[in-house]
């Protein structure tokens, strides 16, 4: 009688509960790595995955639990994207089986077989694409056949496109990702937010109607999200697009991979393991040997120092398509404004009348304000009271529409109160603006012009934001008023004029990233205006600022963001910040902060006799800028290294020791490691 077999599975389990990577379970027969299966763990039974390392003879003695099931009609995951999570996993400090089964589809992980196979004869059933040829596109510009001729040569070195805004990236993208078809492979496109992927997928709908397209990200319903995956892991879709979940989707044949706004921080998980879909689409590319392209007007600082360094290779567009001109930077002082009790006027004068000119000439224009809300916070002038949330250490933001105050960060949400909960006060006021206060400040300013405001409330419901995307393609809107969601991407074809209201927040930020962060955001916002070669001329962007003579918008008003790079990787060689070191943050969560300093502090105290920390340093403990949310107290304690695999060594080392350390801290709902922080 054969003996049972020994297999390692992994399972999904928290980094925090120390249960371990993989674990090894009886099978009766061999079963191939990246097999899915159904495995007991304690009462319950839990989804699985097969994992490299291979069988063996269960050893005398021990006994194990068996196997339930495998998922034997679903082809096993390839190795490829077994080492994919593998190396996450290691690079991350998450559990193999924590991250493996958190990136496939939930539905996926909840089938058993019968339910797979009823799954999977259904899409076997669905007729075929009919066969259609490519459709042509527009002439290349001499950039862009320069580029693609770059491209054809067959390296695997990553690849930077740095376009200037409207330059005809996305024309690059679909010709690259056209050759690749034309092979038999497929293409992995990602965008950083959920709201750039209809257009993106139109455009390339439009182009290969011969070929099956499919997208993931988190707005799909979970039928949707499984079908599309089952779609792609079979090899039936030859064209991916997605969010930053989508660079584990399963791809037999991949050929391609584009990330698309490479420097968005979107592409950074920031719940369970964080990783950084950027970082693992270059990982993933050099592992299947397939090229992968990042496209950005305003490269991340890591991705530009990897090209300066030569680790990347640069690819240009600087010109616009039909070499329209960027748009012309103006930079507006505040300060010469008039003061109306002691505050300024939303808009300058002067930018109001820009605006009417645009409706005049039956143009369009765009506001960009980077805060929803009617106004941050609610405050009372006679006993200074003011909107805080109390399950967290933020305010709560005045919602106008609904006459509500609600917490962005909980999520909780109250009636605006008739008087102040303090004093009884009756006259209580909203301090600051955001874009609802501005879609009503610009509507009495203009009285007739079509006002639309697209930010996350406005687009909560589905469909909601397509179809407001399409009035402003259309032309029926005027004056667009929005957050950073219409600020990168969008083709406005009618738009000339951008102006960002109040860009000074992130100025004199403690974040070291927010220069970067708000250059990217500007440059990619005034990047909207001026698309349409013949309008390109009186195209204008408008920064409305206290600090005129700021050195980030004199290279903003050259559009020069190559003597901006420069000077912000100056900075950070000098301060021994990313990229020029490692960052990794310690988090830990309890109900009471004590409880959660205190893990930290005996996690640093255990750090010297950890091999390798001669070459970190650890910082003390910290509260994050928003330490409380949803009554769950926040901690982090930062470490830092010149080196980055001195500082992966010495996490991986000093993990067991935290898992070891976690039971004498009663109290303490979770901690994790961040590696590569995007805020310290």
């Amino acid at each position: 009688m054969t003996s049972p077999l020994c297999l390692p599975v992994a399972v999904e389990t928290p980094q925090h509960a120390s249960i371990g990577t993989l674990l090894d379970y009886e099978s009766e027969r061999p079963l191939a790595p990246g097999t899915l299966v159904r495995v007991p763990l304690g009462k319950r039974e839990v989804p699985g995955i097969v994992w490299s390392r291979g069988a063996a003879a269960a050893a005398e003695g021990v006994a194990l639990r068996p196997i339930v099931a495998a998922l034997a009609d679903l082809p096993p995951l390839s190795s490829a994207w077994l080492a994919l999570v593998d190396f996450a996993a290691a690079y991350y400090q998450r559990g193999i089986g924590e991250l493996a089964l958190a990136v496939l589809p939930p539905e996926l992980r909840r089938l058993d077989g019968v339910q797979l196979a009823r799954r999977l004869k259904r899409l076997a059933a669905e007729p075929p694409l009919l066969d259609a040829p490519v459709a042509t596109g527009p002439a290349l510009t001499d950039e862009q056949s320069a580029v693609l001729a770059t491209l054809d040569d067959g390296a695997l070195q990553p690849t930077l496109l740095h376009g200037v805004t409207g330059s005809g990236k996305t024309e690059v993208y679909l010709r690259a990702a056209e050759k690749v078809l034309r092979a038999g492979r497929q293409a992995l496109v990602l965008v950083p937010e959920i709201n750039l992927t209809p257009q993106l997928e139109a455009r390339f709908a439009a182009r290969f109607p011969g070929h099956r397209m499919v997208s993931l990200h988190s707005a799909l319903t979970p039928p949707q999200r499984l079908r599309h995956w089952l779609q792609a892991h079979q090899g039936q879709a030859d064209l991916i697009l997605g969010t930053r979940l989508a660079v584990f989707a399963s791809l037999p044949r991949l050929g391609l991979i584009v990330v698309d706004e490479e420097h968005d921080p979107s592409f950074k998980q920031q719940e369970g393991a964080r990783y950084s879909a950027r970082d693992l689409a270059v990982y993933r590319a050099h592992l299947e040997k397939v090229p992968v392209l990042l496209g950005s007007a305003t490269p991340s600082l890591e991705t530009w120092q990897h090209t300066l360094s030569g680790r990347y290779r640069c690819l240009t567009l600087g010109r616009r398509v039909g070499d329209g001109a960027m748009p012309r930077v103006r930079i507006f002082d505040m300060g010469t404004l008039p003061r109306n009790r002691g505050a300024a006027p939303a808009l300058a004068p002067a930018l109001v009348d820009a605006i009417r000119e645009r409706i005049e000439r039956g143009e369009q224009s765009l506001l960009l304000l980077n805060r929803r809300g009617y106004a941050p916070v609610l405050h009372c002038g006679a006993c200074a009271w003011k909107s805080g949330c109390p399950h967290c250490s933020a305010w709560r933001v005045f919602h106008k529409l609904d006459r509500s105050l609600r917490c962005h960060h909980c999520g909780f949400a109250e009636p605006v109160p008739r008087a102040c909960p303090d004093c009884g006060n009756l006259d209580i006021a909203p301090i600051g603006r955001g874009t609802e206060k501005l879609e009503e400040q610009i509507g009495a300013l203009l009285p007739g012009a079509r006002v639309a405001r697209i930010d996350a409330d406005s687009t909560r419901l589905k469909g909601a934001l397509e179809q407001q995307l399409a009035a402003v393609h259309d032309g029926e809107v005027d004056v667009l008023v929005g957050t950073q969601m219409v600020a990168k991407g969008h083709d406005f074809r009618r738009m000339t004029l951008v102006a960002a209201v109040n860009p000074d927040g992130a100025l004199f930020s403690s974040d070291f990233r927010a220069p970067e962060r708000l250059f990217a955001l500007l440059m990619q916002a005034a990047g909207r205006a001026g698309r349409d070669a013949e309008q390109a001329a009186r195209s204008e962007m408008w920064l409305q600022t206290w600090h005129p003579q700021h050195p980030l918008f004199a290279a903003l008003r050259r559009n020069d963001f190559v003597a901006f790079a420069a000077g912000q990787l100056d900075d950070r060689r000098t301060a021994g910040l990313p990229p020029f070191s490692g960052l990794a943050l310690l988090r830990a969560e309890a109900r009471q902060v004590e409880v959660a300093t205190a893990f930290l502090q005996a996690a640093s105290e255990l750090a010297p006799g950890v091999p390798g920390s001669d070459a970190v340093t650890i910082y003390s403990v910290v509260p994050p800028t928003v330490a409380r949310v949803a009554g769950v107290e926040r901690m982090q304690m930062l470490l830092e290294s010149p080196s980055r695999p001195a500082l992966q060594r010495f996490l991986a080392a000093w993990l067991p020791e935290l898992h070891a350390l976690r039971p004498a801290h009663k109290g303490l709902a979770r901690w994790a490691i961040d590696v590569d922080p995007l805020a310290i």
